[in-house]
């Protein structure tokens, strides 16, 4: 049954917290998942938050401060000794989420808490993922694992299994190394059970040597599209000499997705970097400020365009009427082409070198959209009783403009990537601005030509 925090709870929480009612507290805590008490302990206070936190058991107190969004967590963290942030969280959470709580502390205070921690392996393989490169393999990987030598009989390799299991919550495979660590295949449970004729055979003799590996400077969002692409649920890192080095798991991979969504979405917005609606008001500034900017200057140009045209719009100022008309179309029609490019690139679906099949893929599209359109305000201004030259000014201007608004946004994410560039700014305020640019320029020649205007 799902836990909801109700509002009288959460005041109750609090008096006992401030009355320091520790066994009423933990009446009401003691017994919620860990995602639950994260709930909780991000509705109250830093303060109060640690208050719980102390009443917790340590497995439970470290759970529940990985749910906790990362400024959250950081305020919480702020509060804790350093003595405390090693024995209550970094002991009791595995490697790769104690390098995450690590890299949000202050240098200083890292270094205290690694010199404090009692395992001088878990510290060492803790500094060792905090040398890896943010968004690579290495730096999302997770250091337990299960492994055994490929030159082990059955009888040691299961010996060692259970040893190794105590230290691993998840065991999801079991590794073959050879005696340099260099990754030699997979010990399936089936192949241990049932294809090894005593307990003496030799793991190289049953281990599967079909498997799909990482190195560790891989880019993170290769991880996840093999991860797809083979449907694994554990991806083994290696190094560049093939050395066995950790192991990525599908929730750290869903990590990964559900940050690269979010900054997708904020770019697409027109806001620049990983922010929060928590962050500070100069942060959110800078991230928002330079695309306003953008489409400030687009805006701009936008009014110089129609300058140009006064002439024109003096003639006939209905022509005035459907210049939002032209620039929504040209920007809906630009944004849809980048964002399914965008989205093709993002899950490797889409491969930059087919990009003139692409092109003309898209093309068909637009054009039966450009038709439906165009033909649609054709209509719509002839029954209306629009003088003639107006009605075909539009319908052409408009059939052009989805053409190449639907070309420029398809091509312009493409050129993006080749370049080594996030393909996301396409879906953003770039596109809308220069299709407002180049339709309204096209709607007023068009215009021009029709009503026979000279130049």
């Amino acid at each position: 049954m799902s836990f909801e925090l109700t509002k009288s709870l959460l005041e109750r929480l609090q008096d006992d917290v401030e009355e320091g009612r520790d066994s009423d507290i933990l009446s009401v805590v003691s017994e919620l998942h860990p995602a639950d008490i994260g709930g909780v302990l991000d509705r109250l206070s830093p303060d109060e938050a640690r208050y719980v936190l102390r009443l917790l058991e340590p497995e439970t107190a470290a759970e529940a401060i990985l749910e906790l969004d990362e400024d959250v967590r950081e305020k919480l963290l702020e509060g804790l000794t350093s003595q405390e942030i090693a024995e209550k969280v970094i002991e009791n959470i595995e490697s790769d989420d104690a390098a995450l709580v690590m890299s949000e502390l202050p240098e200083d205070k890292a270094k205290e808490v690694l010199d404090l921690l009692e395992d001088a392996e878990q510290a060492d393989d803790i500094e060792e993922l905090l040398g890896y490169e943010d968004g690579t393999a290495g730096a999302i990987m997770g250091k337990e694992l299960v492994k055994v030598r490929s030159d082990w009989t059955v009888a040691r390799a299961i010996l060692e299994m259970r040893r190794q299991a105590e230290e691993v919550d998840q065991v999801y495979t079991v590794y073959v190394v050879d005696k340099d660590e260099r990754l030699l295949g997979i010990l399936p449970l089936k192949q241990l059970l049932f294809s090894a004729e005593s307990t003496r055979t030799l793991i190289k003799h049953i281990c599967d040597e079909d498997v799909v590996s990482v190195k560790v400077d891989d880019d993170a969002e290769d991880v996840v599209s093999t991860m797809k692409k083979y449907d694994v649920v554990v991806l083994p890192v290696v190094t560049e000499d093939g050395r066995l080095t950790g192991r990525i798991t599908f929730d750290d991979v869903m990590d990964v997705m559900e940050e690269e969504a979010e900054k997708d979405y904020q770019m697409a917005s027109g806001i620049s970097g990983s922010v929060d609606s928590d962050d500070k008001v100069l942060r959110l500034t800078r991230a928002r400020l330079p695309w306003l900017l953008i489409g400030l200057v687009g805006g701009i140009l936008v009014a110089n365009v129609i300058s140009l045209y006064e002439e024109q719009l003096r003639i006939d100022p209905k022509l005035a009427f459907f210049i939002p008309l032209i620039a929504a179309m040209g920007g809906n029609v630009g944004v849809q082409s980048s964002a399914i490019i965008v989205q093709g690139l993002a899950n490797r679906t889409i491969a930059t070198g087919g990009i003139v099949a692409r092109l003309m893929k898209e093309l068909s599209v637009a054009l039966l959209n450009a038709l439906v359109c165009g033909a649609l305000i054709l209509v719509y201004n002839l029954t209306i009783g629009s003088a003639q030259p107006l009605s075909f000014t539009v319908s052409i201007a408009l059939f052009t403009v989805i053409i190449f608004a639907a070309l420029f946004g398809t091509l312009t994410p493409l050129l993006l990537d080749r370049v080594k560039v996030d393909p996301a700014l396409a879906t953003g305020p770039f596109i809308t601005t220069l299709n407002d640019i180049f339709g309204l320029i096209v709607y007023f020649v068009v215009g021009r030509l029709l009503y026979g205007m000279p130049w």
